[in-house]
């Protein structure tokens, strides 16, 4: 009888420590990662539109990081919208990237005041990451949501 008690115990604490719902921070959030890379042409007006899925919830919101830069094998990445690029060749031409979105979608944006003297470096293959994140999360959350490794390692999100 005490060995059958000692497992009904063991197996008690087993399944209590594996549960993720014991807290009063909601770790058991769920978010999404997309991730698409774009050209930005005249052709697409300097936009692009990535289409979810499937809708997402209203109250959702939606996060768009743009790799920056590859420092030592690893990816910068810097929240939308980014500050304003002033080209070094020519200072008067500013580049800005920003997004907006719908249940169904999210527009990335390309803007500059001189779109033709963007260098192809600031156009060509440039790789964004979606994060939805529920809006409970958004709001009550002390992580940066401008950091996306903060926030992937928050929602535990993997590509």
């Amino acid at each position: 009888m005490r060995k059958i008690f000692t497992l009904v115990c063991l197996m008690a604490v087993m399944l209590t420590s594996c549960s993720n719902d014991d807290d009063r921070v909601d770790n058991d959030t769920i978010g999404l990662t997309f991730e698409t890379t774009v050209d930005f042409t005249p052709n697409n007006e300097y936009g692009t539109r990535f289409e979810f899925p499937e809708n997402i919830f209203e109250s959702d919101v939606v996060l768009v990081y743009r790799r920056e830069n590859v420092d030592n094998q690893l990816e910068v990445w810097e929240p939308l919208p980014t500050v304003t690029i002033f080209l070094n060749d020519n200072a008067d031409t500013s580049v800005q990237y920003r997004f907006n979105y719908t249940i169904g979608d999210v527009d990335i944006l390309l803007e500059s005041n001189n779109p033709d003297l963007v260098p192809a470096d600031l156009t060509d293959n440039q790789k964004f990451r979606i994060v939805v994140v529920p809006a409970n999360f958004a709001k009550n959350t002390k992580i940066d949501l401008s950091d996306f490794n903060a926030v992937q390692k928050a929602l535990h999100l993997e590509l």
